[in-house]
Order: structure tokens, then sequence, then C-alpha cells
């Protein structure tokens, strides 16, 4: 097997079998997202790269247990990356090629233990919020008020708006499960005045030929001409239209999480904030928030998404209460050192 360098972006790829073209065809038949799909070539090539370029075929078990006890010992990388290195792996092996494993892989795993996550304070939050503008503020609005992952409120479309019942149902979203969450009667002015700019927008792209949205699955196949709806467009859409990458068709997408990424960053710039704040940290502060605020875990649980409540206990360990009303042992020391009286 041989292989030439694509001096573009720096992939290797087989002039015979064009594997990584296999491993895309196969992706995007089980509609893997646009981001797994990228994250699953990037392992597949590091993978291959490690064995010096060696064709899948001629490896197995102990070349992926190797590489991954290297991803673990040299370079250190979190317990969710090394997951994600072998869930692709194990997509390339039984999905393209269809060769599994008769037995488990046992690698070398990563300790790597999770950190506490970094939460604002409620006047944090306030002050970010002062900072930003725009849909910019708005979708940062919604994502601590529902505790949106980012990816979740750029995909949002009109339809996920329950405004009668103060819900968002978030659809296929991370693990491919739905759930819904709060929609609060704060935001519905805000969300309706926005909604009128973005319809005039689509009618605009409609009556130029365009305005045909992405649909999921095989969505576009069963109910044609569904993507020009207006119900099925993103609540955030993008300024311009764009390739869409996999089909080549000319629509508008959503925003680019680049966007509201560097939002939040100027407005956590301007508002003097420093901790090392994110976009996830408004998600982090929402649950945070509404555990101090009385919620059952498990309904936490429920409105994240979480599959397993351990991940959602961590926030406890963030609460304020949990050490309000508690002393510093230097609050009994004077100024010098001495005892107070």
């Amino acid at each position: 097997m041989s292989y030439k360098r694509n001096r573009g972006n720096g992939e290797y790829h087989p002039t015979s079998e064009r594997l990584m073209d296999q491993v895309r065809e196969v992706l995007r038949y089980y509609h893997y997202a646009i981001k797994t799909e990228k994250a699953y070539i990037h392992w597949i090539l590091q993978y291959l790269r490690f064995n010096e370029l060696k064709h899948p075929r001629e490896m197995g078990r102990a070349e992926i247990e190797r590489f991954l006890s290297h991803l673990a010992i040299n370079r250190n990388v979190a317990v969710a990356t090394q997951n994600q290195a072998l869930n692709a792996l194990l997509f390339l092996y039984n999905e393209v090629l269809h060769l599994p494993f008769a037995e488990p892989i046992k690698a070398v795993r990563s300790r790597k233990e999770p950190r506490l996550p970094t939460v604002l304070s409620r006047k944090e939050v306030r002050r970010l919020f002062k900072q930003m503008h725009g849909e910019h503020k708005l979708m940062a609005r919604l994502m601590y008020s529902a505790g949106l992952r980012l990816m979740e409120v750029l995909r949002l479309r009109i339809h996920n708006l329950d405004f009668d019942n103060e819900r968002i149902m978030i659809l296929d979203g991370k693990g491919g499960k739905d759930r819904t969450t709060f929609f609060p009667g704060l935001l519905h002015a805000p969300i309706k005045n926005h909604l009128i700019k973005v319809k005039a927008q689509h009618e605009m792209d409609l009556a130029n030929g365009y305005g045909d949205v992405y649909l999921p699955n095989a969505l576009a196949r069963k109910y044609r001409g569904a993507g020009k709806s207006w119900e099925w467009q993103y609540l955030f859409p993008a300024s311009k239209i764009s390739t869409d990458p996999r089909s080549g068709v000319m629509r508008r997408h959503h925003l680019h999480e680049t966007s509201l990424q560097r939002a939040v960053l100027t407005a956590k710039k301007a508002a003097d904030i420093t901790k090392r704040a994110s976009c996830h940290t408004l998600r982090h502060s929402f649950a945070t928030h509404a555990l101090e605020d009385g919620i059952n875990i498990r309904k936490l649980q429920t409105l994240l998404g979480h599959k397993d409540v351990k991940t959602t206990e961590i926030y406890t360990h963030v609460m304020d209460r949990d050490i309000q009303g508690i002393k510093s042992p230097l609050e009994t020391l004077g100024e010098d050192g001495d005892e107070a009286e």
C-alpha cells in the first residue's frame, strides 16, 4: 500500500483504495455529525502515522493497543479524548473494513482526572451580559437560562421553541438523545423580535432561489420541500449563504461556533472577569445556580441531558452554599497572626 502526501492539509491518503474516502462515505451513510466525521478522520490518520503508514488491514488489536497506550502515557490525553480515538478505530475496523475484533481492546487507560468546572457568580453573569449585544447576547442568555451546549444553541430551529409551555426541545443532542429544557418567558419578547428579522431574511432567500436548509437524516427525501419551510429554519442563521461541505449545495447554515466564542471572550475581558470562562461556562453556571436554588439533582440531570447522574454531581462541589457560613481559620487570627480577641 503506497501513500502520497496532500500538501494542502498535511494528510496522507492511500493511492489505491482511498481509505479516507471510504471512511467518510460510511460515516455519512450512518448520518454522523460533521464534527464527529472530522474527529474520526483525524484519529485514524494519527493511528496510521504512528504505525508508519501501514494499511489497517495489515494491523490489528496489538497496534491499536500500542497507539492508545501512547496517547495515555506520552501525550497524557484526557479520558474522553482516548475514548474518542478508540471509537474512531473501532468504527474503522467494524464498519469500514468489516474486521471486528473477537477480544476487547486492552490499552493503558488515561487517568487524567476531570477538573472542577469554572462557574461564574450571578454578579459575573450579569456583568458578562451587559457587555454583549444583539444575537450573541440572546444566544448567551439562552445557554445560561436553559443549560444548553454551544452546538445545541447554534442548531436550534424554529420548531424547537414552545412559547406556550415555555420549553425548548433539544432534538438529537449529544449522544443522539432528545430532551426538553427551560424557555423562560423573559426571553420570549426578544426572541420574537429576533424572529421577525430571521423571517424577512428567509423570505429574501426564497425570492433569490435559495432558502433550503440542511435537514437531518433522511428527512429531505421523506419530506420534499420541508427544507424551505419556515419551521425548519435555524433560529440563528449565518450572515451569508455558503456551500454545504458534504452535498455542495448553496444554502444558509447556522452561525459558526467561533462567532459566539469570540463574542463571549470579548465580553469577558470587557467585564473584567479573570476566570477561565468560555461559552460552556454558561452551562456550568446554569447547573450550579439551579442546584443552589434547590432543584432536584435528578431533574437537573434530565435538563442537562447527562447519561449518568455522577456527571451532574460534579456541580455539587462548586456550589456556594457548600462553604457559605464557614469561616477560614485565618479569620480567628489577628492581623499579626495573633488570635482574635
